[in-house]
């Protein structure tokens, strides 16, 4: 029974990163299938007055509308990406789920536009925040995970490793 406990702690880790992924790939495909299907491209509808809108855009760049056009750098942005989230995994395996969390977030951004991209050639995107003409570049849930992953990624490296440090 000792050995099958040990097997299912070494698991843990993977099974986090990729249960959290899964579920944040799944939410970000599911609703832009329903953008796609529900909406003409360019239509928008206001959901909290004029402050946030659903927007069908297709974008053919980055995160939040950058780099238009520039598909032959998002390739090897994504392998870079992959290869990053896979060092950290190898490097804080065993740090607890926090940090597998945030993985699996940043994971699942990335996928969720890798797919659009290979697919579709563009990503779709349909969130859009603002007054008036003064909007943020329309976005998706891909896009905030993987956003809201790095943030929590920065905040996890600066404080959970200088807690450790002051801890030994």
């Amino acid at each position: 029974m000792e050995a099958s406990t040990e097997r299912a702690a070494s698991l843990r880790p993977a099974l986090v990163v990729a249960g959290t992924a899964a579920i944040l790939y799944v939410a970000d495909q599911a609703t832009k299938l329903l953008v796609v299907r529900g909406m003409p491209l360019g239509e928008s509808h206001d959901v909290i007055g004029d402050l946030s809108r659903i927007w069908y855009v297709q974008n053919t760049g980055a995160a939040f509308s950058l780099f238009p056009g520039a598909i032959w750098i998002f390739l090897p942005v994504t392998i870079l990406a992959l290869m990053m989230i896979a060092y950290f995994f190898r490097a804080f395996r065993d740090r607890g789920s926090l940090i597998h969390v945030i993985l699996g977030t940043i994971l699942a951004g990335t996928l969720g536009n890798l797919t659009d991209r290979l697919r579709l050639g563009y990503v779709v995107d349909f969130v859009s925040v603002g007054i008036g003409e003064v909007r943020f570049p329309t976005f998706n849930v891909a896009d905030s995970a993987v956003v809201v992953g790095i943030g929590l990624l920065v905040l996890y490296l600066t404080f959970a490793d200088s807690r450790r440090e002051t801890a030994r």
